[in-house]
């Protein structure tokens, strides 16, 4: 119980943010009135009779509200009302908070004087100038024409980001070529147009975000039978998904149906199970089409959560401990992940026992664990997260041959046969970046630069990179001068730079910044160091430089639908960390791996990687005995400063 009301503490909802304007549906509840949903959403009452003008005569239990998740943000020319003060959290940018405030990046600034030239700092304290509220028009109706005569009852429908004709006409239980003829001078939708619909609506959102599904437009001819072929589901399971159908199938009716089969695959690529590569590497798979063993596995979850911190007399101690404490935060974060993972892996029909014991981060908490008990039918243990911790574990249970799965240390970790490094080495990480730099710089003028600590890596990326061009920094500082006699106009130039020193750092990519005016330049890191996530180092210069390095796990993108993104945001109200994310990855990874292959060193046998949100694991065997994973991302920064995978 106590842990549970730790989660309760440490999971806070926060707004959720998208391109453009987001929407939701509100269903009205009992003794709900516009002004308490209004303050529910942190909006004005009015921002809901814009797009809810039925609602100026009152709602009724049960009915539907379009509500924006934020008010139009307007310009504003006058002097504010009043001031609030933010605290600085880590990793909020200004952008961030002009979502959250719902106020310009520039007004922002022009009350923050040091933000035109510095970057948000962790805790500092923020004025955002609160303006008297201004009306925002209504959206015009579009102009409409009579309806056809079958559809004698029509209503509004205001237009939210994504929604397509497809999703409208299945929603209210229309045809395409139904809802074009009620709304004849539409062509291109736009979110906040009002049309004209059907009044028949089926109870759930136009926007389907989950790619495991579709909308199909029925043919002329088809039948219901006809459609469980095609789409490879039952006749229960189509009915389900579309209660339209109860009054029977017609030509032109719009239908949510599945891009997968039973097993997951791909209907298109029905066939298709591994992806084969060159000798040698990894295949890549889907293990969820290879599920073979479905018996309940037995898994121990040893993480350091210092439960012995928290006092059981007072909730805000536990708050503050959880706030305080990074390492319980950590696991806190990686155990929520877990949780998740338990519950997809039931949905594969993969169930699970699951023992979880704090470690308080001793090696000697381990062994007193491990001693008192019985460990006979365990599959896996996953954890601890710490290299002393991890070791002992697997020291402590070699004899049984039980796998330890350590998930977060990038230590090297000592040779023993049941031990498994889940997470790369920083060597690892410095091989990988090497090795794409030397096979994909064939013409590119290569530059390194780096520091007297990172001499011995010099040389080995100027032998690496035959023809590199290094340039000598003096005392934790380059000229731009100094760069520009390497660069060659008419070649791209790759730099390579290689330094712990923010002030080498932050003079380089200013200097490389504009260079790149007039010439053709991308930066790379063998070690993307802390000092390079400094606020001295202006974010902007890497995104201009296409700053490529290397990483463990990949950053989801937030504007594309993920199964476990939305429903891990359903259910605590914000997105997940990344080793939240590690957590669910690696513990889906390990069940599955179970459940196609019986053991996990079978696995490795298989020689597969696999895939999941965020971290890939291709497991290699250690010379020694153990095992590390070796699947690595080489990242780089875009423009607008988002991550993509270099290809």
């Amino acid at each position: 119980m106590k842990y549970l009301i730790m989660m309760c503490l440490f999971f806070q909802v926060i707004s959720l943010t998208a391109f453009g304007q987001a929407y939701k549906y509100h269903t009205v509840a009992p003794e709900e009135n516009v002004y308490r949903i209004a303050q529910k959403y942190n909006i004005s009452a009015e921002a809901i009779y814009k797009l809810n003008p039925d609602a100026r005569n009152g709602v009724n239990v049960g009915s539907k509200l379009v509500i924006p998740l934020q008010e139009e943000k307007v310009v504003n020319t006058s002097e504010p009302v009043s001031f609030k003060y933010h605290k600085v959290e880590k990793k909020e940018t200004l952008f961030g908070l002009s979502q959250r405030y719902n106020v310009d990046i520039d007004e922002i600034k022009k009350y923050n004087k040091h933000l035109y030239s510095k970057e948000l700092q962790q805790g500092e304290e923020v004025s955002i100038p609160v303006y008297a509220k201004t009306e925002t028009p209504l959206p015009k109706a579009v102009a409409q024409g009579p309806p056809p005569v079958q559809i004698t009852k029509t209503r509004e429908h205001i237009i939210l980001p994504k929604e397509t004709k497809f999703g409208i006409a299945r929603k209210y239980g229309m045809t395409v070529e139904e809802l074009e003829k009620l709304n004849p001078k539409v062509d291109v939708l736009q979110p906040g147009m009002m049309i004209k619909v059907a009044t028949n609506v089926i109870d759930e959102p136009v926007i389907i975000t989950d790619d495991a599904f579709q909308f199909y437009e029925v043919q002329p001819q088809e039948t219901i039978f006809g459609l469980t072929q095609r789409f490879q589901v039952d006749r229960d399971s189509l009915m389900a998904l579309n209660p339209g159908l109860r009054d029977g199938l017609k030509s032109g009716m719009v239908l949510k149906v599945p891009t997968r089969d039973a097993r997951g695959r791909e209907l298109e690529d029905i066939e298709v199970e591994v992806t084969e590569t060159a000798a040698g590497e990894a295949r890549a798979t889907r293990l969820e089409d290879n599920i073979k063993d479905r018996s309940t596995k037995n898994l121990v979850l040893m993480l350091p959560f210092n439960l012995n911190k928290i006092n059981n007399d007072t909730i805000s101690n536990s708050k503050n401990v959880i706030e305080n404490d990074r390492v319980m935060r950590v696991s806190l974060d990686f155990y929520s992940g877990v949780m998740m993972a338990l519950e997809r892996a039931k949905e594969l029909g993969i169930s699970t026992n699951l023992q979880v014991f704090d470690t308080q981060r001793q090696a000697g908490k381990v062994t007193s664990i491990i001693q008192s008990n019985n460990f006979s039918n365990v599959d896996a243990v996953i954890g601890p997260l710490y290299q002393a911790t991890s070791e002992e574990a697997a020291s402590r249970l070699s004899a049984t041959g039980i796998p330890v799965i350590s998930p977060l240390t990038n230590r090297e970790l000592r040779w023993m046969p049941n031990l498994y490094q889940a997470r790369p080495s920083d060597d690892m990480l410095r091989d990988a970046m090497i090795d794409y730099i030397r096979n994909n710089s064939q013409g590119k003028n290569v530059i390194i630069i780096a520091d007297g600590k990172n001499a011995a890596l010099r040389n080995r990326l100027n032998n690496a990179i035959p023809g590199s061009r290094i340039v000598n920094p003096s005392d934790n500082n380059i000229s731009e001068g100094s760069i520009a006699t390497s660069i060659l106009k008419d070649r791209e130039n790759w730099v390579i730079l290689e330094s712990e020193s923010v002030g080498l750092l932050s003079s380089a990519t200013s200097a490389l910044n504009r260079l790149a005016r007039n010439n053709k330049i991308t930066l790379f890191t063998t070690n993307k160091n802390s000092s390079f996530d400094s606020n001295v180092l202006a974010n902007d210069h890497l995104g201009r430089l296409n700053f490529h390095f290397p990483s463990e796990y990949k950053e989801f993108d937030e504007t594309v639908s993920d199964m476990f993104i939305d429903k891990y945001k359903s259910k605590y109200g914000y997105v997940p960390n990344n080793y939240t994310v590690r957590g669910y990855d690696l513990t889906l990874d390990i069940l599955l791996r179970l459940a196609a292959m019986s053991s996990l060193e079978e696995s490795v046998r298989a020689n597969i990687l696999t895939e999941y949100v965020e971290n890939k694991f291709s497991y290699r065997p250690k010379a020694n005995g153990g095992f590390y994973n070796d699947a690595i991302y080489i990242m780089h920064y875009n423009d607008d400063l988002t991550l993509s995978v270099a290809r």
